[in-house]
């Protein structure tokens, strides 16, 4: 094209942004502006979602501003993907006070908070906000659902997710997709019906091998069978799971990462830290059994940022239940 305006130049962003390709999108709008061509409400709301989808809160603050300064912030496609940014990167009170900034809120704008609180685990706080929709007439979506029940999980409240689960398909109208029946699946596994707890090796093996069969490259199938075998006394099926896990991990800062986490954790035990082994499931030594804990995956991401991550900028761990 000879001459491209901003709805040329937005197409682009948006395009990779919804097949998945956020940073390519971001990349795009600083390549657009470049050309001397200023966003729109439309063009700023996309990349501003790019900067959610790869929890990049420090570039989305940065268009938080732009949006003030524009003026684009009035629109509610701007508000809407802000409220998203900062829940999805866990600054949900940055998202509750947008939210209450907004003149105008639609339900995307509720559903947004919502989410961030169930992905951060406030329980309560997403129940609360949930039941405050259908207070005021708002009819939630198939993703505010999946945030309320994602909450009944987290929190243990079986009756009161399977409360919401019914009306939503009787009352609603919403068909349930896969993540509706996973939040119901996890919801009853937390509170005692999962294979590990009954102890049931036929189907937890054959849950784990299909899990291997979607996502091949994740070690998450290792992690919940070799969990199951321990729970089951079968160490050495536990630690040939073990060692599958091992053979997926790759990273060419290894030696660096664990150099800083053996660091970290010789500073935690000078400051009186006494680690809990009771959810150590491992025929093995005690000694080893803190070594397991000290390698924990969250660990290993908070000793990453710490040598990579500037000094003074936070370092955010995304999808973590707890840490220490």
């Amino acid at each position: 094209m000879t001459q491209k305006n901003v709805v040329s130049w937005t197409a682009m962003p948006v395009g990779y942004g919804q097949n998945g390709f956020s940073e390519e999108a971001v990349k795009i709008f600083f390549e657009m502006q470049r050309n001397g061509v200023e966003p729109d409400d439309f063009t700023l709301g996309s990349v501003i979602s790019s900067c959610a989808n790869l929890a990049n809160i420090e570039e989305g603050a940065q268009f938080h501003c732009q949006a003030l300064v524009s003026g684009l912030i009035s629109f509610i496609t701007v508000s809407n993907a802000h409220v998203t940014l900062y829940g999805k990167c866990g600054s949900v009170e940055n998202s509750y006070q947008l939210l209450v900034e907004m003149n105008t809120r639609d339900e995307v704008s509720w559903t947004a908070l919502l989410t961030g609180y169930a992905q951060f685990g406030k329980a309560n706080e997403t129940i609360d906000l949930f039941e405050r929709m259908l207070a005021i007439g708002l009819k939630p979506d198939g993703v505010a659902f999946i945030g309320v029940l994602l909450a009944c999980s987290r929190a243990g409240l079986v009756e009161k997710g399977h409360q919401y689960f019914e009306p939503m398909i009787k009352e609603h109208g919403i068909i349930p997709i896969p993540d509706h029946y996973t939040c119901i699946i996890d919801l009853l596994g937390r509170a005692g019906s999962s294979c590990r707890v009954h102890g049931d090796m036929e189907i937890g093996k054959w849950a784990a091998d299909s899990l291997v069969e979607l996502q091949p490259q994740k070690p998450a199938s290792c992690v919940l069978l070799s969990s199951l075998c321990a729970a089951k006394g079968k160490w050495n099926d536990a630690a040939l799971s073990r060692r599958g896990m091992r053979d997926k991990r790759s990273s060419p800062f290894l030696g660096q990462i664990y150099a800083e986490l053996e660091n970290l954790n010789c500073k935690m035990i000078e400051e009186g830290y006494i680690p809990d082994m009771s959810s150590v499931l491992h025929d093995v030594e005690e000694s080893e059994k803190i070594k397991m804990l000290n390698h924990h995956s969250e660990k290993l991401a908070i000793s990453f940022g710490l040598i990579f991550v500037p000094p003074g900028l936070p370092i955010r761990v995304i999808k973590n239940l707890s840490l220490w």
